[in-house]
């Protein structure tokens, strides 16, 4: 290890390098999308050419209301992709995230490849990151203001992964004061705090004691895409008693809908549906089963780094195209109109 750039840089690396080489997906656990079907609608009753996916984030107005998720940052190779990923998401209007924080707490060797982010991408929504176990030691706001202020965030995630953490030899199991820790980043921080999960979904009763700490944003973050179990398991060093865990969590589908059922309690919230969405139709039936943000972070590095820039633009124009679709089938002009949209299970 490095002592001038702390133990989290090599494993974010290993990270990334792991989720682009090798097959990290569920096994047997599907998002459960497939378990919905949009009702069609012959009668539309609409132009397709007036269908508009315009909606607004953290504040500020999003083409489409979708994030290229949390995924990287605190390695050399990091500030490349982070910026690569931002110019796209600047040119396409969406928002972005960024990968943990956490390095950037344990040294400055890499800040630059969080602050690049608002330097390529000066007018979109763009998101923080940092752990639970890391909150839950947190006794004010100011290092996360910190870390806001670095990457130039809109809104501050909070993630969520006890399940990577009991596998990770390196990782902290130490959640006691996670949500006392949130509670307080609400009270004391200056932008909107996101608690999000990283592929093990969030379920109803979980949010319900999120939203009465004050949490507003909730990405559900499912089961059935990037099994970030499987990853800790693939790197070779956790016990060889935990693949039963590779396929643990809630499928997306049935956490958007439990979560979503919290709608007509007192006070906003947002849903945000990540979790092995793979296509336009996908972050459609999300919005009709509740969420109002979409969000994907694997499939998004990975068409970068395979096709480069030109083919993630090509990927997210593509996405855009089918949930226009979904919505001229459905006789949906808006995002909050396909909200609305008859959808039913098989």
């Amino acid at each position: 290890m490095d002592s001038q750039t702390g133990q989290t840089s090599p494993r974010k690396k290993e990270h990334v390098d792991l989720t682009i080489s090798k097959d990290v997906a569920f096994r047997s656990k599907t998002t459960g999308f497939e378990r919905w079907e949009f009702v069609h609608n012959a009668l539309p009753e609409i132009d397709f050419s007036e269908i508009s996916t315009a909606a607004s984030f953290v504040g500020k107005p999003v083409a489409f209301p979708f994030m290229i998720s949390c995924m990287t940052g605190g390695y050399a190779d990091a500030e490349r992709i982070n910026r690569e990923l931002a110019e796209v998401c600047e040119d396409c209007t969406i928002a972005m995230g960024v990968g943990s924080q956490r390095q950037a707490i344990e040294s400055a060797a890499y800040h630059s490849s969080f602050s690049v982010v608002r330097k390529a991408a000066p007018g979109i929504p763009i998101v923080g990151n940092i752990g639970a176990a890391e909150v839950a030691r947190m006794r004010d706001a100011s290092v996360v203001q910190r870390l806001a202020e670095l990457a130039g965030a809109d809104a501050f995630a909070v993630h969520l992964n006890p399940l990577q953490e009991f596998l990770q030899p390196e990782g902290s199991t130490q959640f006691r004061g996670v949500l006392a820790g949130i509670e307080m980043l609400v009270a004391q921080l200056r932008i909107p705090v996101i608690v999000k999960e990283i592929g093990a979904g969030i379920s109803g009763a979980t949010a319900r004691r999120l939203m009465d700490a004050g949490v507003t944003i909730i990405d559900v973050a499912g089961a059935g895409g990037t099994s970030w179990a499987g990853v800790e398991i693939l790197r070779g060093r956790s016990p060889a008693s935990s693949d039963p865990f590779w396929d643990w969590g809630i499928p997306t589908a049935d956490a958007i809908t439990d979560v979503a059922a919290l709608k007509n309690r007192t006070g906003a919230l947002t849903i945000i549906a990540s979790g092995g969405i793979t296509n336009g139709v996908e972050c459609a039936k999300a919005f009709a089963l509740g969420a109002d943000m979409t969000a994907s972070a694997r499939p998004m590095l990975k068409r970068l780094m395979q096709d480069g820039q030109k083919g993630l633009h090509a990927m997210l124009d593509e996405w855009m195209y089918q949930c226009r679709g979904a919505m001229f089938l459905t006789g949906s002009a808006s995002i909050t109109a396909l909200q609305k949209a008859d959808i039913r299970k098989k």
